[in-house]
């Protein structure tokens, strides 16, 4: 078990530190993010749902605001 644990702690302070840390993956994760954002922007047009969506975007808003 102590030798699990202490091959643990290397492993996650390689990570952190060394040379497998997690340089470089805020921009992988924005550029995911940002194509599914895409994805999702261009099947709700591609399906002509766009003002469905407007409109239940907006009745939202309306409850919300209106109390």
């Amino acid at each position: 078990m102590s030798r699990l644990l202490s091959t643990w702690r290397h492993t996650i302070g390689e990570r952190l530190h060394g040379r497998y840390s997690d340089r470089g993956a805020g921009f992988v994760e924005y550029a995911g993010l940002l194509l599914l954002i895409a994805s999702i922007v261009g099947l709700v047009v591609g399906l002509g749902i766009d003002n469905q969506v407007a409109d239940a975007v907006q009745n939202a808003v309306n409850e919300i605001l209106s109390g």
